[in-house]
């Protein structure tokens, strides 16, 4: 895992050879089940290790990261960025969610084979999960790299976070006009922008949005199936 530890090195982010060997044998069986499952699109190990591996963990050195003793991973798809984070923290509690259930059960069969005794799955809808008792407003951070528009990340997401918890967002490119597109969206949720951390990796921009959970969110959100992404939230 040479290459992991160049990019870890470069960004300050502590790995031992127990937690290396992790993430190997992590990529490993995992590009070995996605023969028979789609877990992932990026199958070349190289690619994987930079857009799985230390894109899901740049947030290791932010504060609100560091603070955060349970933590939500929504729309975890093959396990990213929870299990990389999980490997990194193992002080750390994480409850990884997806709406397929194969996923996560192989995604929870692999972090056992690998030893990560601090992760927990669930299966559902965000727009379920949210208005759930056992999950509503129960995390200090909520994180999530779903490919989607803030306004409807923020509905999925910040229903979890307990209040001045944490709802962080993994974003590419450009993304101006959508941070202000989801200003309202943020507001009725009762999040505030904290700030915004972008990182330059291998000449790509990537940014994390982050949110501070001000208050409970309203009863009603997040909306029944279907309406957060027909209707977001202007």
């Amino acid at each position: 895992m040479e290459a992991l530890k160049k990019y870890f090195d470069r960004l300050n982010i502590p790995c031992d050879k127990t937690q290396y060997s992790q993430f190997k044998e992590y990529m490993d069986l995992l590009l070995c089940m996605n023969r028979s499952i789609n877990l992932t699109a990026i199958k070349e190990r190289d690619e994987f290790i930079l857009k799985h591996y230390v894109d899901s963990s740049i947030i290791y050195n932010l504060a609100e990261y560091g603070a955060a003793e349970n933590i939500l991973d929504l729309g975890t798809g093959g396990g990213f960025p929870g299990i990389p984070l999980a490997i990194l923290s193992p002080e750390k509690k994480f409850m990884l969610a997806d709406s397929l259930s194969k996923r996560l059960k192989i995604v929870l069969e692999i972090s056992k084979k690998i030893g990560l005794c601090n992760i927990e799955v669930v299966h559902g809808r965000a727009e379920d999960l949210g208005n759930a008792p056992d999950y509503r407003e129960k995390f200090d951070l909520c994180v999530s790299r779903a490919v989607a528009n803030l306004s409807v990340l923020s509905e999925y997401c910040l229903p979890f976070v307990r209040q001045y918890g944490y709802f962080i967002a993994y974003k590419s490119g450009e993304f101006s006009e959508e941070l202000k597109g989801a200003e309202k969206a943020i507001k009725v949720l009762k999040g505030e922008l904290s700030h915004v951390k972008t990182f330059n990796i291998e000449g790509n921009a990537r940014s994390l949005v982050i949110i501070e959970k001000t208050g409970k969110t309203p009863k009603g959100y997040p909306r029944q199936a279907g309406k957060p992404n027909k209707s977001p939230i202007k």
